[in-house]
């Protein structure tokens, strides 16, 4: 079975290290491939950049899906993530929604992320998930997940105090990591918090196999929409689905 990964962001790096951790998570019979945004941000830090990020996932989709079982939309957040669903034919996961529906199972959650704009962001997306009443804090450190990504141990240790506080002063039963430049960051520093910590890419890729392994939901019937100055793949795949 093959599971398209699509970052949002457009760094190709970065793709290419989350395809090779989320191979490792999901081990044999799975095939991770990647796709990065062709378009848009370089790394995604505000709204504007992540409404254009939604359209590049969509352009992604439609460009690299042929012959995907599932697609795991690798950018916390989830920019685009009900537009894809849509129109994929195949199950959709989001990071950001596998992260918080798994922690959401173990109690109050804290998001711990770069980037102080996403504060706002993210309450808004837990909200639209109906899991504001379990959101005990998000909190932010100044670098961005582009920045930690490019070194993590000189970041471990900041965002471990801010997963500690989330914890004893926040009142957290567990804390996400959020990002994709914060995958593996959990790892690093697990036993420096008192508390369970949940890595996105590993929530995700464990919701991407069990969808693999369910039943294909039944698609809505076709409705064609007309578009113009979109990627000709995409605009070819709006003028086929829809609802």
């Amino acid at each position: 079975m093959r599971l398209l990964l699509i970052n949002a962001n457009t760094i190709a790096a970065m793709t290419d290290r989350l395809v090779a951790a989320a191979q490792r998570m999901a081990g044999d019979g799975i095939e991770v491939t990647g796709a990065t945004a062709r378009f848009g941000g370089r790394y995604i830090a505000t709204r504007a950049t992540y409404a254009i990020a939604g359209h590049a996932a969509l352009d992604a989709y439609a460009e690299h899906a042929e012959g995907a079982d599932a697609v795991l939309l690798a950018c916390f957040g989830d920019p685009g993530l009900a537009a894809l669903r849509e129109i994929a034919d195949v199950p959709v996961i989001g990071m950001a929604e596998a992260a918080c529906r798994e922690a959401a199972l173990i109690g109050r959650f804290a998001i711990v992320t770069g980037g102080a704009a996403w504060r706002p962001m993210l309450e808004e997306f837990v909200a639209t998930l109906g899991l504001a009443d379990l959101l005990a804090a998000i909190r932010t450190v100044a670098p961005t997940g582009r920045e930690i990504a490019a070194d993590p141990a000189a970041s471990a240790g900041m965002l471990a105090a801010q997963c500690r506080a989330a914890a004893v002063e926040d009142g957290a039963d567990v804390v996400i990591l959020g990002g994709a430049g914060l995958i593996g960051i959990a790892e690093l520093v697990a036993t420096d918090v008192p508390v369970p910590l949940v890595d996105g890419l590993a929530a995700a890729v464990a919701a991407a196999r069990t969808a693999l392994q369910a039943p294909r939901p039944v698609q809505a019937v076709d409705t064609p929409v007309e578009s113009i100055g979109l990627g000709g793949r995409l605009a070819e795949l709006l003028a086929r689905r829809g609802k």
